[in-house]
């Protein structure tokens, strides 16, 4: 998988914060000159700076920060595992594979083995799109 395509989601989230960020700042421009004309002066960049960065740091702390926090920080927390979010997924694949084995007898680790290397689970993590392999075809 190519770095492109795994990080695909990132880039597109950069690209549009990019764009929203020049965006907020061109046409921050546009509205301080005019406020500037209003009042019979000429703008200074210097002043529009200051009340800019002022604003995109106002909004950074009270959208972002939280925002990133909330879904990213949550989110990366139950990708690597924390024991908050790994322990009801693990006591249910125990009762699954117990079930499994119950039912299948014998064959069952090798039932259990064979989905795992079909969804790709090493160590109690899947891999993301595991399910896509062609292997899939021989489920029942």
């Amino acid at each position: 998988m190519s770095i492109g395509k795994k990080y695909a989601y990132a880039w597109i989230t950069i690209a549009f914060f990019l764009v929203s960020i020049v965006g907020h700042w061109v046409f921050g421009w546009y509205a301080f000159a005019d406020e500037a004309a209003e009042h019979g002066r000429q703008p200074e960049l210097s002043g529009y700076l200051v009340e800019m960065g002022r604003d995109t740091f106002e909004n950074w702390q009270s959208e972002f920060l939280q925002l990133l926090w909330q879904v990213v920080g949550l989110a990366y927390f139950l990708y690597v595992g924390s024991p908050a979010s790994k322990e009801n997924d693990d006591r249910m694949e125990a009762k699954i594979d117990a079930l499994i084995k119950l039912h299948a007898g014998r064959e069952g680790d090798a039932m259990i083995d064979d989905i795992d290397r079909r969804y790709l689970r090493t160590h109690g993590h899947a891999q993301p799109h595991g399910s896509d392999n062609e292997d899939q075809q021989s489920l029942p």
